[in-house]
């Protein structure tokens, strides 16, 4: 057997660089690169690996170990899971900042590899600059943080655990029932120990999607249970664009004439335009897509985990949900029929079991004119009125009014996700990127820079509060730095507004969220536009809901990342659509708000579904 003489971080990279996938026919490296941030965990060892392999397996530089994960889960969400990246950073506070966004991978089924430094295996030197000393379980380091939120984690105490441990994790990342988070935790002094590694080992692998085929019993049942509805409608969530399976949706409804509604994942799976295409589903959904998901005797629900926004807290389904899902788990929630498949492979076998079956005209017909109903309300809702300060909504129409149909809208935490999912009219798969699986506040810029990377033809354009902005607005430098131009609109309603509504919506007082609500000496004058122009890009702030349209105009133009501020109102947002959401009120309070929206959500719970 013929071996090679590696440390262990130069068989990884060695090894990693070996994969390729096939898109479309045409054969790319599964990794499109490394994120790294270096310190003493892994700048020796795979460091060193990383600098030798050159364009082979190229790495970028971030400024902050959260962000840059976020950038690389973003390149395999709009990668739709073909592609993806690693990350790597020393031991201690560079892991742990990953932790986070190791969580918000998991919870979106998105593939990225996390090789954070660790501890020395030998003990020898121990303990270490940032290591963390259990008392009772001398094995724990800060890395066992990331085991609850990783689909597969492993620690590498030994140069040749690398040839079971890399096969198990590339394995987990490319299966798209598993598919999530894998973390390869690197002992930095086994990074620089050397083995003779097996040539086999680095031979070229190439990866295809796989498309499970539906079990012939679960499929006849799933036939069966919408063959004896009337009425039906479809759930699109992520699933469907992750594999692929947005023309097979189309087909399906159209043959079916069953109406389609989306979760946020799910936004962009059908033609905005189309008749049958209801748009938004669930808490922050439109009208027309609540009325005729909670109407129908069957909801057929493809790809998606049916977590509470869509659901309306287990409020707003009351027909047989069927769950067609390629992951088991998720397919059974709710009580549903599952149907355990691909997404495009299920519903292709869905049409052809269902052959001449269409659900009732009529019902179809109202459903369609719903939307044309609600399309009306969109355009009053963000429609401009001068003289005062803008809502979010207001602003969403301009940024609307300005974006061509391959454009891609990024957004994540906060009310701007809501509003963009009612309001915001995709141009075509793939062009609507909000992370709201975990809602986490700081992806929208390093989301928007992965999104850039894996299609740099799009152009990005990212909407974010200024509570995001300031709790990550570091890789604005980034995508200076590496030429990935964004579009990035700042609404400042000077504070976290989202969560304020919530507050005073539950009966409570306006309290530590928004600036002027919180413990303060003096209010602070943020000025977000000179802050993005010392991280490098143009910027400008505007003062009128009617100058923004000008200023995206020239940022679009521009040649760099351009950041546009506006103003906007934190008390209003659309009540339009929409459906409950169970957010727990105290069952005792001295004040008679508090105790009036609890009596009001006692009454609506009383109508949530046990499974």
């Amino acid at each position: 057997m013929r071996t090679l003489r590696l440390t262990m971080a130069q068989a990884l990279v060695r090894a990693l660089s070996a994969q390729s996938v096939e898109i479309d026919g045409e054969h790319l490296p599964l990794f499109a690169g490394i994120w790294a941030i270096f310190g003493h965990g892994n700048v020796a060892g795979l460091g060193e690996a990383l600098q030798q392999a050159g364009d082979a397996f190229p790495t970028f530089r971030a400024h902050n170990e959260q962000s840059m994960a976020h950038a690389a889960i973003a390149f395999a969400k709009a990668s739709r899971r073909r592609r993806m990246m690693a990350c790597t950073t020393s031991i201690g506070p560079g892991a742990t900042n990953m932790v986070t966004a190791a969580a918000l991978a998991h919870v979106n089924r998105l593939p990225v590899l996390f090789l954070p430094g660790d501890v020395y295996a030998s003990r020898r030197p121990d303990p270490v600059l940032q290591q963390i000393e259990d008392f009772e379980d001398a094995t724990i380091s800060a890395n066992d943080c990331f085991r609850p939120v990783s689909r597969y984690f492993d620690r590498i105490t030994r140069p040749e655990q690398l040839l079971t441990a890399l096969p198990r994790a590339l394995q987990v990342l490319t299966d798209p029932a598993q598919c999530g988070p894998v973390t390869l935790a690197l002992c930095q002094d086994v990074q620089a120990e050397a083995f003779d590694y097996p040539e086999a080992f680095f031979a070229p692998r190439l990866w295809r999607m796989r498309r499970p085929e539906p079990d012939r019993q679960e499929l006849a049942e799933a036939t069966l249970a919408i063959a004896k509805a009337k009425t039906a409608v479809v759930v699109a969530g992520g699933g469907v664009l992750y594999s692929e399976a947005e023309t097979a949706l189309l087909a399906f409804c159209e043959r079916h004439r069953i109406p389609v509604v989306e979760t946020q994942a799910g936004r962009s799976s059908m033609p905005a335009g189309h008749p049958l295409a209801l748009g938004a589903v669930g808490v922050t959904g439109t009208a027309a897509a609540n009325a005729a998901a909670a109407s129908a005797e069957v909801v057929i629900a493809v790809g998606t985990r049916l977590q509470d926004f869509t659901s309306g807290s287990r409020t707003l389904f009351g027909g047989q949900i069927i769950g067609l899902n390629v992951q088991a788990f998720d397919s059974a929630k709710h009580g549903a029929l599952p149907l355990v498949a691909d997404a495009r492979v299920g519903l292709e076998a869905l049409s052809h079991a269902l052959s001449g079956f269409a659900v009732d005209a009529q019902w179809s017909a109202a459903a369609s004119a719903d939307k044309v109903r609600w399309d009306q309300d969109v355009a009053a809702i963000t429609a401009m009125k001068p003289g005062q300060i803008p809502s979010d909504a207001q602003v969403v129409g301009v940024v609307q009014s300005q974006s061509l149909p391959r454009d891609v809208i990024v957004c994540a935490a906060g009310g701007l996700p809501g509003e963009l999912h009612r309001l915001w009219q995709p141009g075509g798969p793939g062009g609507y990127h909000v992370e709201y699986g975990y809602s986490c506040m700081g992806y929208e810029i390093a989301g928007g820079l992965g999104v850039k990377m894996a299609d740099p033809e799009r152009d990005v354009i990212v909407m974010v509060g200024d509570g995001s902005y300031l709790m990550m607005n570091s890789e604005i430098a980034t995508s200076v730095m590496l030429g990935l131009k964004l579009v990035i609109v700042v609404l400042d309603n000077r504070g976290f507004g989202c969560i304020d509504r919530l507050q005073r919506a539950t009966g409570g007082a306006s309290f530590n969220n928004l600036l002027n609500a919180s413990r303060h000496t003096t209010l602070p004058q943020i000025d977000f536009a000179a802050h993005a122009a010392s991280l490098g890009a143009l910027s400008e702030k505007v003062d009128t809901i009617e100058a923004l349209g000008a200023a995206l105009a020239r940022a679009r133009a521009a040649d760099r990342t351009s950041v546009v501020v506006i103003d906007t109102d934190p008390a209003r947002s659309t009540s339009a659509g929409g459906t409950w959401w169970d957010v727990a009120i105290p069952e005792v309070s001295v004040r008679p708000e508090v105790r009036a929206a609890r009596a009001a959500y006692d009454i609506v719970r009383a109508r949530q579904k046990s499974v």
